[in-house]
């Protein structure tokens, strides 16, 4: 029988190793195509813990298919990492993470350079510390503490795969399902403030040009100025999402008070001080309700910009709207299923107390497993802070606190309970 007071031991032994693991990991950049060096890291983290390890590349291919996000660079020369180990018999277990970061583009607002990891006050702070490279420590330190405890534990199939494009399109573990990376469950390692995260909502990445009408700055109140248009496009896009969880009600989504939000994330336009640009480029995400596939998301959001454009009457043409980045369905885990009550179990048996559960107004990889692969799936994952901001870091204490729990989890997946 597992003793947990043995186990929690050696995960505080083992803590600061993992520490250092994901210093490591921050300190290689992994922004969209530069993924290589973190992959290095990994893979040699997971040899290290006894994982099989092997490269598994991402065909060109994949953007073709129907699951598909856009693509945003060629996928020569990248791949996802994978370590697999343990049985052959029994049940199997999938954990997932990715290794792709979003950019830090303003470095000079950061108390400490974004991609030099930094120890302060309890947290270590870097790009990725937080989403979502502490997964990946947090759960390496698990599996290491139960080869001291409990030798030969994963008598399954364990799995861990390093994605890329989780990001931006999903691109990286869709392809590794498709190429058969499954497993009778998959826990992917998101940080979820040692939360049960088991949906979320459906995203769209879509490029707005809209043309406005130049002019002198002299002459600019005579111009259609088309930064102005995209603003308006922007607001009147925000009040259609606003009314979709009354139009399209959805009891899994209801505690979130704003489910399907709209992002301007980027806008470019003009080249010139005085002069009123000829166009403008709006890069926005859209939020979407469970039940839409992304081609109807995509849609009504046309249609919901046609609708604008036709109230406002102030713009000369009609705005060329394109598909660019994630095109992610909606997912939910069933209520009461059986890998959250196993996952709770495991953090009651730690922490005293259940877990929150919960879902997100954004999306994971986990969709791809809930909606496509018949394989279940759930986030859980440490205390993260300011992901996509300024200064991102993680709590080191929660990283301790979920291994102790996913370790818990793991060696009752593999080792369950006879009754009788």
């Amino acid at each position: 029988m597992l003793s947990g007071e043995a186990l929690d031991d050696a995960v505080d032994a083992l803590a600061e190793d993992a520490f250092v693991f994901l210093e490591r990991l921050v300190a290689a950049p992994s922004t969209v195509g530069r993924e290589s060096a973190a992959c290095d890291v990994f893979a040699a983290e997971l040899a290290a813990s006894g994982f099989d390890v092997e490269r598994l590349p991402i065909p060109e291919e994949i953007v073709s298919d129907s699951l598909a996000g856009v693509g945003q660079l060629s996928y020569s020369g990248r791949a996802n990492v994978l370590g697999t180990r343990g049985g052959e018999d029994g049940r199997s277990l999938l954990m997932n993470g990715h290794l792709d970061v979003v950019p830090a583009d303003t470095p000079e607002l950061w108390a400490s350079p974004p991609f030099r990891p930094e120890r302060r006050d309890g947290r270590l702070y870097g790009r990725g510390a937080g989403d979502m490279k502490c997964g990946f420590a947090m759960g390496l330190l698990a599996v290491r503490a139960l080869d001291q405890v409990a030798p030969g534990f994963d008598t399954g199939r364990l799995t861990f795969l390093g994605a890329i494009e989780e990001e931006c399109t999903g691109n990286g573990t869709l392809s590794a399902a498709r190429a058969g990376v499954l497993a009778d469950a998959a826990v992917v390692l998101e940080p979820t403030d040692l939360g049960i995260l088991t949906g979320g909502v459906g995203v769209l990445w879509l490029d707005v040009r809209v043309t406005g009408r130049a002019a002198h700055a002299q002459s600019a109140h005579l111009a259609v100025n088309p930064v102005d248009l995209c603003l308006v496009l922007a607001r009147g896009l925000r009040d259609w999402c606003d009314g979709l969880p009354e139009e399209v009600p959805d009891e899994a989504f209801a505690e979130l008070g704003s489910p399907y939000n709209v992002n301007l994330g980027q806008i470019s336009a003009g080249d010139w001080p005085s002069s009123v640009p000829t166009s403008a480029l709006v890069r926005l995400r859209v939020g979407f309700p469970r039940g839409w596939s992304p081609d109807e998301a995509e849609r009504r959001v046309r249609a919901a910009v046609d609708d604008i454009v036709a109230r406002d009457g102030r713009f000369p043409s009609a705005p060329q709207v394109t598909a660019t980045g994630f095109r992610a369905a909606a997912y939910a885990l069933p209520g009461g299923h059986p890998l959250s009550a196993a996952m709770a179990r495991a953090h009651r048996e730690v922490h005293g107390a259940d877990p929150r559960t919960f879902v997100l107004g954004a999306t994971t990889d986990a969709r791809f497993y809930v909606n496509d692969f018949g394989v279940p799936a759930l986030c859980y994952g440490p205390q993260a802070y300011d992901m996509h901001g300024v200064d991102e870091s993680v709590d080191l204490r929660s990283i301790v606190d979920g291994a102790k729990v996913l370790a818990r989890f793991v060696h009752r997946w593999f080792q369950p309970e006879r009754r009788g």
